[in-house]
Protein backbone atom coordinates (compact mmCIF):
# COMPACT_ATOMS: atom_id res chain seq x y z
CA UNK A 1 0.00 0.00 0.00
CA UNK A 2 1.32 3.46 -0.93
CA UNK A 3 1.75 5.66 2.13
CA UNK A 4 -0.12 8.95 2.07
CA UNK A 5 1.98 12.16 1.83
CA UNK A 6 3.22 13.70 5.07
CA UNK A 7 2.72 17.45 5.55
CA UNK A 8 4.85 19.29 8.08
CA UNK A 9 2.79 22.17 9.51
CA UNK A 10 5.10 24.88 10.85
CA UNK A 11 3.08 27.39 12.86
CA UNK A 12 3.37 28.68 16.42
CA UNK A 13 -0.41 29.05 16.88
CA UNK A 14 -1.99 25.87 18.37
CA UNK A 15 -5.49 26.64 17.00
CA UNK A 16 -4.11 26.92 13.45
CA UNK A 17 -2.17 23.67 13.83
CA UNK A 18 -5.25 21.95 15.21
CA UNK A 19 -7.40 23.19 12.30
CA UNK A 20 -4.84 22.07 9.75
CA UNK A 21 -4.28 18.71 11.44
CA UNK A 22 -8.02 17.99 11.26
CA UNK A 23 -8.49 19.33 7.73
CA UNK A 24 -5.42 17.63 6.28
CA UNK A 25 -6.22 14.37 8.03
CA UNK A 26 -9.70 14.41 6.49
CA UNK A 27 -8.02 14.61 3.07
CA UNK A 28 -5.82 11.56 3.80
CA UNK A 29 -2.63 13.49 4.50
CA UNK A 30 -0.37 12.48 7.35
CA UNK A 31 0.56 15.46 9.53
CA UNK A 32 3.65 16.40 11.53
CA UNK A 33 3.81 19.65 13.48
CA UNK A 34 6.46 22.15 14.51
CA UNK A 35 5.97 25.30 16.57
CA UNK A 36 9.45 26.69 15.94
CA UNK A 37 11.91 26.94 13.09
CA UNK A 38 14.43 24.69 14.78
CA UNK A 39 11.83 21.95 15.30
CA UNK A 40 10.96 22.20 11.61
CA UNK A 41 14.61 21.89 10.57
CA UNK A 42 15.10 18.86 12.80
CA UNK A 43 12.03 17.11 11.36
CA UNK A 44 12.99 17.82 7.75
CA UNK A 45 16.54 16.60 8.37
CA UNK A 46 15.16 13.42 9.93
CA UNK A 47 13.38 12.64 6.66
CA UNK A 48 9.90 11.45 5.81
CA UNK A 49 8.44 14.91 5.12
CA UNK A 50 6.84 15.27 1.69
CA UNK A 51 5.78 18.93 1.81
CA UNK A 52 6.16 21.80 4.29
CA UNK A 53 3.38 24.26 5.09
CA UNK A 54 5.29 27.20 6.54
CA UNK A 55 3.96 30.18 8.48
CA UNK A 56 6.40 33.09 8.22
CA UNK A 57 5.82 34.39 11.74
CA UNK A 58 7.78 32.10 14.06
CA UNK A 59 9.03 32.78 17.59
CA UNK A 60 12.66 31.73 17.22
CA UNK A 61 13.56 32.83 13.69
CA UNK A 62 12.11 34.72 10.76
CA UNK A 63 10.24 32.49 8.36
CA UNK A 64 12.36 33.70 5.45
CA UNK A 65 15.51 32.73 7.33
CA UNK A 66 14.04 29.27 7.94
CA UNK A 67 13.16 28.97 4.26
CA UNK A 68 16.76 29.74 3.32
CA UNK A 69 18.04 27.11 5.76
CA UNK A 70 15.56 24.54 4.45
CA UNK A 71 16.64 25.21 0.89
CA UNK A 72 20.28 24.74 1.90
CA UNK A 73 19.64 21.19 3.10
CA UNK A 74 16.53 19.91 1.30
CA UNK A 75 14.50 20.07 -1.90
CA UNK A 76 11.23 19.35 -0.07
CA UNK A 77 8.44 21.54 -1.53
CA UNK A 78 7.44 24.48 0.67
CA UNK A 79 4.07 26.23 0.61
CA UNK A 80 4.21 29.49 2.56
CA UNK A 81 1.19 30.34 4.71
CA UNK A 82 1.23 34.05 5.44
CA UNK A 83 -0.93 36.91 6.67
CA UNK A 84 1.41 39.32 4.93
CA UNK A 85 -0.60 40.92 2.14
CA UNK A 86 2.12 42.88 0.39
CA UNK A 87 3.37 41.53 -2.91
CA UNK A 88 7.02 42.08 -1.98
CA UNK A 89 6.78 39.47 0.78
CA UNK A 90 5.23 36.97 -1.62
CA UNK A 91 7.86 37.62 -4.27
CA UNK A 92 10.64 37.33 -1.68
CA UNK A 93 9.28 33.96 -0.51
CA UNK A 94 9.04 32.60 -4.05
CA UNK A 95 12.47 33.90 -5.02
CA UNK A 96 13.76 32.40 -1.78
CA UNK A 97 12.71 28.92 -2.86
CA UNK A 98 9.07 28.55 -1.84
CA UNK A 99 6.93 26.57 -4.28
CA UNK A 100 3.75 28.49 -3.57
CA UNK A 101 2.00 30.68 -1.03
CA UNK A 102 -1.45 30.91 0.55
CA UNK A 103 -2.62 34.08 2.26
CA UNK A 104 -4.50 34.00 5.58
CA UNK A 105 -7.43 33.76 5.97
CA UNK A 106 -7.44 30.81 3.59
CA UNK A 107 -9.97 28.38 2.19
CA UNK A 108 -9.31 24.72 2.91
CA UNK A 109 -10.16 23.66 -0.65
CA UNK A 110 -7.64 26.10 -2.11
CA UNK A 111 -5.00 25.04 0.41
CA UNK A 112 -5.45 21.36 -0.48
CA UNK A 113 -5.17 22.16 -4.17
CA UNK A 114 -1.95 24.12 -3.61
CA UNK A 115 -0.44 21.29 -1.57
CA UNK A 116 -1.29 18.68 -4.18
CA UNK A 117 0.17 20.87 -6.91
CA UNK A 118 3.38 21.33 -4.93
CA UNK A 119 3.65 17.56 -4.55
CA UNK A 120 3.10 17.03 -8.29
CA UNK A 121 5.70 19.68 -9.04
CA UNK A 122 8.27 17.87 -6.94
CA UNK A 123 7.53 14.54 -8.64
CA UNK A 124 7.98 16.25 -11.98
CA UNK A 125 11.29 17.78 -10.87
CA UNK A 126 12.53 14.37 -9.80
CA UNK A 127 12.02 13.11 -13.35
CA UNK A 128 10.63 15.60 -15.81
CA UNK A 129 8.58 13.77 -18.42
CA UNK A 130 9.64 14.54 -22.00
CA UNK A 131 6.00 15.31 -22.87
CA UNK A 132 3.90 17.51 -20.60
CA UNK A 133 0.10 17.39 -20.81
CA UNK A 134 -2.46 19.59 -19.09
CA UNK A 135 -6.04 19.53 -20.33
CA UNK A 136 -5.81 19.77 -24.11
CA UNK A 137 -2.32 21.29 -24.08
CA UNK A 138 0.69 19.12 -24.89
CA UNK A 139 4.34 20.25 -24.88
CA UNK A 140 7.07 17.94 -26.18
CA UNK A 141 10.24 19.30 -24.56
CA UNK A 142 12.51 17.08 -26.65
CA UNK A 143 11.11 17.84 -30.10
CA UNK A 144 9.94 21.37 -29.12
CA UNK A 145 6.44 20.65 -30.42
CA UNK A 146 3.36 22.27 -28.87
CA UNK A 147 -0.14 21.03 -29.63
CA UNK A 148 -3.56 22.12 -28.45
CA UNK A 149 -6.44 19.71 -28.92
CA UNK A 150 -4.21 17.69 -31.23
CA UNK A 151 -3.44 20.66 -33.48
CA UNK A 152 0.11 22.00 -33.78
CA UNK A 153 0.65 25.47 -32.32
CA UNK A 154 3.37 27.58 -33.91
CA UNK A 155 5.23 29.67 -31.34
CA UNK A 156 8.08 32.12 -31.73
CA UNK A 157 11.36 31.06 -30.06
CA UNK A 158 10.76 33.44 -27.13
CA UNK A 159 7.14 32.34 -26.67
CA UNK A 160 8.28 28.72 -26.63
CA UNK A 161 11.06 29.45 -24.13
CA UNK A 162 8.58 31.04 -21.75
CA UNK A 163 6.16 28.12 -22.07
CA UNK A 164 8.94 25.54 -21.67
CA UNK A 165 10.17 27.25 -18.50
CA UNK A 166 6.66 27.23 -17.07
CA UNK A 167 6.28 23.55 -18.06
CA UNK A 168 9.47 22.61 -16.22
CA UNK A 169 8.00 24.22 -13.09
CA UNK A 170 4.35 23.39 -13.77
CA UNK A 171 2.08 24.33 -10.89
CA UNK A 172 4.67 26.58 -9.29
CA UNK A 173 4.51 30.36 -9.28
CA UNK A 174 7.49 31.80 -11.15
CA UNK A 175 8.22 35.43 -10.35
CA UNK A 176 8.81 38.01 -13.04
CA UNK A 177 12.39 38.36 -11.83
CA UNK A 178 13.04 34.62 -12.06
CA UNK A 179 11.67 34.33 -15.58
CA UNK A 180 13.61 37.38 -16.77
CA UNK A 181 16.84 36.10 -15.20
CA UNK A 182 16.43 32.67 -16.79
CA UNK A 183 15.52 33.85 -20.27
CA UNK A 184 16.91 37.35 -20.68
CA UNK A 185 19.82 37.49 -18.26
CA UNK A 186 20.65 41.13 -17.62
CA UNK A 187 18.31 42.32 -20.38
CA UNK A 188 14.54 42.34 -20.58
CA UNK A 189 11.93 43.89 -18.35
CA UNK A 190 8.47 43.09 -17.00
CA UNK A 191 6.52 45.02 -19.68
CA UNK A 192 8.42 43.11 -22.37
CA UNK A 193 7.67 39.81 -20.62
CA UNK A 194 3.97 40.70 -20.43
CA UNK A 195 3.90 41.32 -24.18
CA UNK A 196 5.27 37.84 -24.88
CA UNK A 197 2.90 36.21 -22.38
CA UNK A 198 -0.02 37.99 -24.04
CA UNK A 199 1.13 36.71 -27.44
CA UNK A 200 1.52 33.19 -26.03
CA UNK A 201 -2.00 33.28 -24.62
CA UNK A 202 -3.36 34.37 -27.98
CA UNK A 203 -2.08 31.08 -29.38
CA UNK A 204 -2.88 28.56 -26.62
CA UNK A 205 -5.91 29.98 -24.81
CA UNK A 206 -9.48 29.75 -26.10
CA UNK A 207 -10.19 32.99 -24.21
CA UNK A 208 -6.89 34.86 -23.81
CA UNK A 209 -8.45 37.33 -21.35
CA UNK A 210 -9.66 34.40 -19.21
CA UNK A 211 -6.68 32.02 -19.39
CA UNK A 212 -6.89 28.39 -18.29
CA UNK A 213 -3.23 27.49 -18.74
CA UNK A 214 -0.92 30.45 -18.15
CA UNK A 215 -2.28 32.05 -14.99
CA UNK A 216 -1.30 35.45 -13.60
CA UNK A 217 -0.34 35.92 -9.96
CA UNK A 218 -0.99 39.66 -9.77
CA UNK A 219 2.15 41.67 -9.12
CA UNK A 220 4.16 38.47 -8.64
CA UNK A 221 4.50 36.39 -11.80
CA UNK A 222 2.95 33.46 -13.64
CA UNK A 223 1.90 29.85 -13.03
CA UNK A 224 1.20 27.07 -15.50
CA UNK A 225 -1.98 25.26 -14.48
CA UNK A 226 -1.84 21.48 -14.06
CA UNK A 227 -5.07 19.81 -15.13
CA UNK A 228 -6.11 16.23 -15.66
Amino acid sequence: MTQSPCVLVVDDEPPIRRLLRTSLGAQSFRVSEAATGQEALDLVMAGGIDVVLLDLGLPDMDGMALLARLRAVSTVPVVVLTSREDERAKVAALDGGADDYVTKPFGIAELMARLRTALRHRLQQDGVAPVFRSGGLSVDLVRRIVTLGGQTVHLSPREYDILALLVKHAGKVLTHRYILAQLWGAGGDVPQLRVYVRQLRQKIEALPDQPRYVLTETGVGYRLAVME
